[in-house]
């Protein structure tokens, strides 16, 4: 974990794009999270690095994929991505749509919904990158409003704000800068070909499975059939002829189940130790290596549960602090600025001023900024209120 994933000293590196693949992707839900994941792997940790890996040199780019959720990724593995995961999802979010756009009961729900894609597409090219709200200020008739949504969820929106998310299902839209700063979750919109200068379509889904799942191998093996089929947000039957497709190694693993590794990777295994001189890392809320595996037991022992002080009820990890492989505690930030901690277990002196060093490190990375986790876990919170 500690060299795969950056987190020892020796391993880690400043080139954004090579944090992104050691790890397949960065979570990006939080838009904190993913800056700070990035960060957490440097040699010199940055906000501005990882910006200019996304705004200008373009090395990375956000797509939403596995289990629907938003990642950072390089374009080879988003077009991955997008043909494993992404073109599912599309698949029951435009259904969903046409559900509520034929309940408006217009004439021609087919033909103004096909209407206003190709329009907001046409936009996109015109005006992009935009946010949703400046687009419907300078296209007012892409603003057609329907209700969306059930029960006493259900809203009257704009057509346009729920074209722009489909669209980045379809990749053929992407999520570029922030309207604010790095904690916002607002962004500009572009076309894809526009903003990278290709698409992100075409590849073939079967092999696109394979690979992903050959990458999640790669920076999470040895990992159990279960652990892949919830990372990826497969059938059983899809995770199982992926694993045979690439030919995994099935290898015992603590408790006696049975985990998978790329036969590649066995040499590995041969990587000395790092236990005479633990690593420690602060890592945000949703961060890949504490939301990599679905049984988590091994690395979060007793805190492993769901509620429990370093997740919230659905599972969502918060702001984590990791002691050589293991997650022991929680961080956060408080109104002040301050960065403070509270572990679950005891360590030594020398470790204690480890984890010291690394809270005024994320300090400095974080600034002026206020990282408040979108799913925040109980002891963080506890935290961040003294």
């Amino acid at each position: 974990m500690a060299a795969q994933h950056r987190l020892a000293v020796p391993d880690r590196i400043d080139d954004v794009a090579e944090i992104a693949d050691s790890l397949v992707a960065l979570h990006c839900t939080d838009p904190a999270s993913m800056y700070l994941s990035a960060a957490a792997r440097m040699v010199s940790p940055s906000v501005q690095r990882t910006d200019a890996a996304l705004h200008e040199s373009r090395t990375v780019v956000r797509h939403h994929g596995m289990r629907r959720t938003l990642w950072v990724c390089t374009p080879v593995v988003a077009r991955t991505v997008h043909a494993a995961t992404t073109i599912d999802i599309a698949v029951n979010e435009w259904r969903q749509v046409r559900k509520w756009v034929a309940a408006a009961q217009m004439a021609d729900p087919e033909g103004w919904l096909d209407d206003k894609r190709a329009a907001t597409l046409d936009a996109l090219h015109r005006r992009g990158p935009v946010s949703a709200r400046q687009l419907g200020k300078m296209e007012p008739e892409l603003t057609g409003k329907i209700v969306m949504g059930g029960g006493k969820y259900a809203a009257e929106q704009s057509i346009h704000t729920r074209l722009l998310l489909l669209l980045g299902f379809d990749a053929a839209a992407v999520r570029t800068t922030s309207t604010g700063s790095w904690v916002s979750g607002e962004y500009l919109w572009s076309l894809t070909s526009d903003w990278l200068g290709h698409e992100l379509t075409g590849h073939d889904p079967v092999a696109a499975r394979d690979d992903l799942a050959a990458r999640y191998l790669h920076a999470f093996g040895p990992a159990t059939t279960v652990d892949l089929q919830w990372w990826a947000g497969w059938t059983m039957g899809t995770t199982k002829a992926a694993l045979a497709s690439i030919g995994a190694t099935a290898v015992a693993i603590d408790g006696g189940s049975t985990g998978w590794m790329l036969p590649a990777d066995a040499a590995a295994l041969d990587r000395p130790t790092l236990d005479d001189e633990p690593w420690v890392a602060l890592l945000p809320g949703l961060d890949p290596t504490i939301m990599g595996w679905k049984q988590r037991d091994w690395y979060l022992g007793e805190w492993a549960t769901f509620g429990g002080p370093l997740f919230d009820t659905n599972g969502n990890a918060g702001p984590t602090v990791w002691v050589n492989g293991e997650a022991i505690g929680a961080w956060a930030q408080r109104a002040d600025g301050s960065v403070v901690h509270e572990l679950l277990r005891p360590v030594d002196g020398a470790t204690r001023r480890k984890i010291a060093v690394a809270a005024d490190e994320l300090r400095a990375v974080i600034g002026d900024a206020r990282v408040t986790p979108r799913f925040p876990a109980p002891l963080q919170k506890s935290l961040a209120v003294g």
